[in-house]
């Protein structure tokens, strides 16, 4: 298998593309909770949506892949997921367990990285099953918020949107405990580190 490069620049479009993500978290936030501007929120949701998928493309078709784009990358994925949540659950759009259940599998993981740290690592490689849990959250959001109202395009706003939100739900958790699979697996194969040690 061919070694996937990985530089230390910081100036990149990824990554300028990441750091634009990260800045919406917080304009995000206040349109939704301060003038309610659902339109310019879900514009910001849009824009996440796309630079989530922009900066992965840049890195790949540029060769531009960097250790700090990695962090970055599923860093602004997990701030927007807990932002949004919170938010919607603070307007009653989703109701508080989703606020509660999705940011305590980043906990979840969060507990296994002094595990990861013994071993020399820093977080594991993100795995396809998260990409596509955030996928289909980042669809489930923005149908979710257009699903308040009582007209037929809200209602079946709401209804698609749910049906993401259980896709992407199921789906993070799965990913999560995978993660654990893995970290678990690493944990009790040999450390590298004494095998040069002893040779």
């Amino acid at each position: 298998m061919q070694a996937v490069r990985r530089s230390n620049r910081v100036l990149t479009l990824p990554n300028a593309l990441s750091f634009v993500r990260l800045a919406g978290v917080p304009l995000f936030l206040w349109l939704l909770l301060g003038p309610h501007a659902d339109w310019w929120a879900l514009a910001v949701l849009a824009l996440a949506g796309v630079t989530d998928w922009a900066d992965g493309y840049a890195a790949r078709k540029l060769d531009q892949r960097s250790a700090l784009g990695e962090i970055l990358d599923p860093v602004a994925d997990r701030l927007y997921i807990l932002a949004v949540v919170v938010g919607f659950a603070v307007r009653d759009v989703v109701p508080w367990w989703v606020a509660v259940l999705l940011p305590a599998r980043d906990l979840f993981l969060w507990c296994l990285v002094p595990f990861l740290r013994r071993r020399g690592y820093s977080a594991l490689p993100v795995h396809f099953l998260g990409k596509a849990a955030t996928f289909n959250l980042l669809y489930a959001f923005p149908l979710l918020l257009l699903g308040q109202g009582e007209s037929v395009g809200a209602t079946m706003a709401n209804v698609f949107g749910w049906a993401f939100a259980w896709w992407g739900i199921t789906l993070y958790w799965w990913a999560g405990l995978l993660y654990a699979w893995q970290v678990r697996k690493l944990l009790a194969s040999p450390d590298p580190r004494v095998a040069r040690s002893d040779a």
